[in-house]
């Protein structure tokens, strides 16, 4: 790397030759936003470095799975210590158990698990699964909520689809949209609906039990209750993708948040420690159903990777009793100080948060659904996002994107970003 520049606008120009829109995953692309992506150098802690020597207080944790911070001493050294016994065997290893059991011992509605490389790759599981399972194709998803960018779920999906400003990507095959029914969060009645006009042929409900690919919906009281109900009268599957919220709003995820039990989870993020790592998992009958043990397909040269494992392994352990607590009071604070320069502005944005991730919604209005965050005021979001990148608070450049906090912010950190919050917020309403 000794050859590239170390300015962030001149290694964009250089990206964009050799990838497409100069990045790998399109929301870095500042898109949404606009102006220069940066490039990050380093990280530490709840710190990132850009090329040019630039220090941000990170809330973009890699988009969830940094909840420890980065380059947390103890993970890193899993890592190492993994890595110096071998990368990749293409083989079973005891990591592999250790960690699904650790998996199974905080997610007691999961059984049995398979562990796979990416989010993407668990919700394309799960959902071959249920289909496996029932004998039936259609499945229900929900306007805004992402499951990864297999074909199926690209269908009005939240967000790097939306800020990209393709709801529903090209290349998507007819025959697949069609097996694709789309209800809206927070209505049961239009999944009451759905139900009702393709009876006997919906193999499964997946959702984000919080959305989190479009800010941070939550769900209204008995929602998800009356999920539960509508799939158990239809004999129809109930998958959470938990990829963003596992072990991210409490040990057991969103399902032990809400007392609610899926038939299928999907996880991903914080079980690989910053490393790629998947996971789908559920009762034991229908987990036995994949191959080899059923006639399920499914595999993956990488799945259970012994240096992933290893991380999400480590991470797992340390998020004892004391992390979820600081993670909590951590996020109470930012919510207080958000909330009260919002009020001292006299502003009517929407401040959502769930445990240690949030979002502030450039809305005057409550947000209950995807339609209430595309009437987000984006330019608006904007000129925040870039009031506060200025002074040194590194946010998701999207309306669309949850933040999220880690056991290495401190009070200190906190309060730093609430003053300049403040700021920003003053600065934008003035344009």
């Amino acid at each position: 790397m000794s050859d590239l520049p170390q300015d962030n606008a001149e290694l964009h120009q250089i990206a964009r030759k050799v990838m497409p829109g100069g990045v790998n995953s399109p929301v870095r692309a500042f898109g949404a936003v606009g102006g220069t992506p940066r490039f990050i150098a380093r990280a530490q802690g709840v710190r990132v470095w850009d090329v040019e020597g630039r220090e941000y207080i990170d809330y973009v944790g890699s988009w969830g799975p940094c909840i420890l911070g980065h380059a947390h001493p103890q993970v890193v050294e899993a890592i190492q210590a993994a890595a110096a016994r071998g990368s990749t065997f293409g083989a079973p290893t005891a990591a592999e158990i250790a960690l699904a059991r650790r998996i199974i011992e905080l997610m007691p509605n999961l059984e049995m698990v398979r562990l796979v490389s990416s989010g993407t790759e668990a919700t394309m599981t799960a959902v071959r699964l249920a289909r496996a399972a029932t004998g039936r194709d259609r499945i229900i998803k929900f306007a805004g909520c992402y499951h990864g960018h297999a074909d199926s779920f690209l269908v009005k999906a939240g967000s790097g689809a939306a800020t990209g400003g393709h709801p529903t990507s090209p290349g998507i095959p007819r025959s697949t949209v069609n097996t694709t029914l789309v209800a809206q969060f927070n209505d049961i009645a239009s999944v009451t609906q759905l139900l009702g006009m393709f009876p006997g042929s919906v193999a499964a409900v997946i959702i984000e039990p919080i959305v989190g690919n479009s800010g941070v919906i939550l769900p209204s009281s008995g929602f998800l209750q009356d999920l539960r109900r509508l799939c158990d009268k239809a004999g129809t599957l109930l998958i959470f993708d938990e990829v963003m919220t596992g072990f991210r709003v409490a040990p057991g995820g969103a399902q032990q948040l809400y007392n609610v039990r899926p038939d299928l989870t999907t996880l991903g993020k914080i079980i690989g420690g910053g490393l790629p790592v998947g996971a789908v998992g559920g009762p034991k009958a229908l987990m036995e159903q994949l191959a080899p043990a059923g006639p399920v397909y499914q595999a993956g040269t990488l799945s259970g990777n012994p240096i992933a494992t290893a991380a999400g392994l480590a991470t797992l352990n340390l998020l004892n009793d004391e992390a979820y607590a600081k993670l909590e009071a951590c996020g109470a604070q930012l919510e207080a100080g958000v909330r009260e320069n919002l009020s001292k502005l006299s502003l009517p944005y929407q401040f959502v948060r769930v445990g240690s991730m949030a979002c502030l919604f450039f809305a005057d209005r409550p947000v209950h659904d995807f339609a209430d965050v595309q009437r987000c005021d984006q330019q608006a979001f904007a000129r925040y996002f870039h009031g506060m990148l200025e002074q040194g608070i590194y946010l998701p450049p999207s309306q669309f994107e949850a933040f999220f906090l880690s056991t290495a912010h401190t009070e200190a950190d906190i309060e730093r970003t609430i003053q300049i919050n403040y700021d920003a917020l003053q600065k934008q309403r003035m344009q």
